[in-house]
């Protein structure tokens, strides 16, 4: 079979890659055309765009880019056009993979989509978009099914792909993980930024503020493939370490984590790490999403998939270097630390295990 896979920014390309590498298993003859990473590029098949080239982070810099996005929107319809694959699977990227969904089925190509986006916290009336010409929607939350069947969307619970990555990471050493990566004996404290160059900058500054207060650990940057090593340079000093493409080996050998709201809160959570979660936002793009956001009580997906607050969240002027310290302080040791890890137990119950891979390729052949 020929599958065209749409995938727009660093985790889409972590899911993708697993559910390529399904696929691929099942059908070892298939041809597979994507937008994704490297990570996808690793699998084999044919790169068309690298996410790099399509993360727009707010709805200013949306704006500002939108003939950027409109020409790759275009040239993703012509290549589809030319490619005529048998299945076009999308991983979240709504924007973007809404508009392509109508025009495939309009082709007459069949349309999965994996990965839902968060139409339960805001623009739920793309439900019926996706009721029009989405074939099959496989969700990874547990309550994103019910979601879909309160729209009569067909949906399947596959389970949350991230299980699959962190199950087959092989062990690491937390002294061989520190010489390798040129650093010094101290206990770590893992900084997860984000992966956008606008963000990295206004998120670290903040996160390193809290340093004079965390004198016997050492603090290290995960990088993000997106970005060049270069442009972390001028946070790097004795002290503050980076490291590139290695977030998951990082946070494993980490005490605790400072991470920008996104898929990294629950990957950090999945890795057994106590975290504080933080957002910071320009105010006019914060009060434009609150503005349509509704009913959701949580940025994080660990808090939004366990209902109630487990790790702490730090948005907007919460967000400072005295709140940092505080809640940073309360999960280095003693019950609070205790309570998170009891709490991120009870999380990898909820996901239902590992395998949501193989039952989405199983779905996607079955069709």
């Amino acid at each position: 079979m020929k599958y065209y896979i749409i995938a727009g920014e660093a985790s889409g390309d972590l899911h993708g890659s697993n559910l390529m590498k399904a696929l691929l298993q099942k059908d070892p003859n298939a041809e597979i055309r994507f937008w994704g990473g490297d990570l996808m590029k690793a699998q084999g098949g044919t790169l068309v765009k690298h996410y790099r080239d399509l993360a727009f982070m707010g709805f200013l810099e949306v704006a500002m880019n939108l003939r950027t996005i409109l020409n790759n929107i275009k040239f993703c319809k012509e290549d589809i056009k030319k490619d005529r694959p048998d299945i076009l699977i999308l991983i979240d990227y709504p924007g973007f993979n809404l508009r392509i969904a109508r025009f495939a089925k309009e082709l007459g190509i069949k349309v999965v989509y994996y990965i839902s986006p968060q139409l339960w916290a805001w623009k739920e009336g793309r439900v019926e978009i996706i009721k029009k010409y989405v074939d099959e929607m496989m969700v990874i939350l547990p309550f994103e099914e019910e979601f879909y069947q309160k729209h009569d969307v067909h949906s399947h619970f596959v389970g949350h792909p991230l299980l699959d990555a962190i199950s087959s990471l092989k062990e690491i050493s937390p002294e061989e993980f520190k010489k390798e990566n040129g650093l010094n004996e101290k206990e770590i404290i893992a900084l997860l930024p984000g992966s956008r160059k606008q963000e990295v900058e206004k998120m670290l500054e903040m996160m390193l503020s809290v340093r004079p207060y965390f004198k016997n650990y050492q603090f290290v940057i995960a990088g993000a493939p997106s970005l060049p090593k270069e442009f972390y340079q001028k946070y790097v000093d004795d002290n503050v370490h980076f490291v590139s493409n290695r977030t998951y080996d990082l946070l494993r050998c980490s005490k605790a984590a400072l991470v920008t709201s996104g898929t990294a809160t629950l990957e950090t959570a999945l890795l057994n790490i106590p975290e504080v979660v933080c957002y910071r936002g320009s105010k006019i793009s914060y009060a434009i999403a609150k503005r349509l956001v509704k009913n959701i009580k949580y940025i994080s997906l660990v808090n939004l998939i366990m209902d109630r607050e487990v790790v702490k969240e730090l948005i907007q002027t919460d967000l400072n270097t005295k709140n940092l310290v505080e809640e940073l302080q309360k999960i280095m040791e003693g019950e609070k630390r205790n309570q998170v890890l009891e709490d991120y137990h009870l999380l990898r119950e909820k996901l239902g295990g590992k395998g949501a891979s193989e039952k989405a390729a199983e779905v996607i052949l079955n069709m």
